[in-house]
């Protein structure tokens, strides 16, 4: 019974890591399209690619979590263990790349001063 729920946790939240990727590209291209109007078109762009990678970055986030649950929690053997790491090594290191393409830095770096 205890698997069975944890699995179907796991499940839940790989659905809600599917939907918010989903609703995030939405989102982005909403925006994209009302800002395309209003700004210029490089700065709709950069705005368009930032929010889809939030959404991805929010949504892997989502994925991993239920990855490292149903492992743990249902099938904690050493296959399935290092399976776990070789995603989460895969998925941290998208996080990553994307997170400097859409700040311009890496996450342990300093914000950059704006300018007044």
């Amino acid at each position: 019974m205890f698997s069975g729920w944890i699995e179907w946790t796991g499940a839940a939240l790989d659905l809600v890591g599917v939907v918010v990727i989903a609703l995030g590209l939405l989102i982005a291209a909403c925006r994209y399209a009302f800002g395309f109007l209003s700004a210029p078109a490089m700065s709709a762009y950069r705005q368009l690619r930032q929010d889809i990678g939030r959404a991805v970055l929010l949504g892997l986030e989502i994925l991993v979590a239920a990855d490292i649950i149903r492992t743990v929690a249902v099938t904690p053997t050493l296959d399935s263990v290092a399976i776990l790491g070789i995603i989460v090594v895969i998925r941290t290191f998208l996080s990553v790349s994307m997170q400097v393409e859409i700040e311009g830095r890496f996450p342990w770096q300093r914000e950059k001063p704006q300018d007044s």
